[in-house]
């Protein structure tokens, strides 16, 4: 079934672990209540949600989105709640907010867990109570709205550091899904890979998009890709994009590698006279065993230097050697005979 506003054809995958995600994300859009979705950055959250909206009720009503990293955190409640005329310097007519707009439909706040504390404040009466004042207005706004919450963030760690309230994350987390990163989606990595090299193709105007070569699909059955399925978007349509053949050989997973910058491991080349200098120190270490007396001979030797260059003044040579006196008075009894 084709919904409007909804773009089926990225929520590919074939693998176990995403159509199991696919079917709770299903159960769980039949059911008026909030939920949350966990998952790490290029995972494809906000298309979750956006799924999540168009399987449920709702699918006729307004999808509305808010990234919370975007935005400082000053501008995010009048963001979420609009606000009325002269509520602030600038403000010259009222505006509505998120929760105004999707009114009927539903509300996705991606990276949750960055809302301020006063805001967090607000959002748990409109969960409660269904209703909200803009900013600068004592006038009570009355919306339907489901709110489908995102974050890779550990809440209930923000909830013990005092980040984050209790209350409202009990609130949002009626259902809590975790989206399965692209690492552990096996089958998924290829099929992903062909689909955006098809599009990238048919974007700069190529008949037929490259074919991948064994050496290129084994990098992207083996690379972790951090990134998830945004940072294999990436790659795969730079890569396209520059390869001028019918076949893919390369793929460049850092486009900040510096072509021109040497190995790590390249060989250093030591001069000759530094070679024979390293020979005839290293050759020249005394043996292991001899370690007792070649401390005694060291230690003759330094007291001797020093009271040569003090005039036998045995004070200023134990401020010569970064001695105390009592210290130096120790060490020359030890070795008076030598000295």
């Amino acid at each position: 079934m084709n919904y409007p506003g909804f773009v089926e054809r990225e929520a590919l995958g074939e693998s176990e672990i995403f159509l199991n995600f696919q079917a709770e994300l299903s159960r769980a859009a039949g059911i008026n209540r909030s939920v949350m979705i966990i998952g790490e950055r290029g995972t494809g959250k906000e298309l979750a949600a956006s799924r999540l909206h168009y399987l449920s009720g709702r699918w006729e009503a307004p999808f509305v989105t808010l990234n919370c990293a975007a935005l400082p955190p000053t501008l995010i409640e009048t963001e979420l709640f609009g606000h009325s005329t002269g509520a602030y310097t600038g403000a010259g007519k009222a505006r509505k907010g998120r929760f105004e707009e999707a009114n009927g439909g539903t509300l996705f706040l991606d990276e949750m867990g960055l809302i301020p504390l006063e805001v967090q404040e607000k959002i748990l009466r409109v969960v409660e109570y269904g209703s909200f004042e803009r900013v600068g207005s004592s006038t009570t706004v009355e919306v339907d709205v489901r709110i489908v919450a995102a974050t890779n963030q550990d809440m209930p760690e923000l909830c013990e550091q005092n980040k984050f309230k209790r209350d409202l994350l009990d609130r949002l987390s009626f259902e809590v899904l975790f989206l399965p990163p692209l690492r552990e989606r096996g089958i998924d990595k290829m099929l992903l890979a062909e689909h955006f090299a098809i599009r990238i193709s048919n974007e700069i105007g190529r008949a037929v998009s490259p074919v991948f070569s064994d050496g290129v699909r084994e990098l992207i059955n083996a690379y972790a890709w951090p990134g998830n399925i945004r940072e294999l978007k990436n790659v795969i349509e730079r890569a396209v994009y520059r390869c001028e053949s019918a076949n893919l050989e390369e793929l460049v997973i850092d486009p900040f590698r510096n072509p021109y910058e040497p190995p790590v491991d390249s060989a250093i080349e030591i001069p000759e006279p530094a070679i024979q200098f390293i020979e005839k120190t290293v050759s020249a270490l005394p043996n292991l065993g001899d370690f007792r007396s070649n401390v005694r001979e060291i230690e003759i030797s330094y007291l001797k230097r020093a009271l040569d260059e003090s005039e036998n003044n045995q004070r200023l040579a134990a401020e010569k050697l970064a001695l105390t006196y009592d210290q130096f008075r120790g060490l020359y009894r030890k070795y008076r005979e030598e000295l």
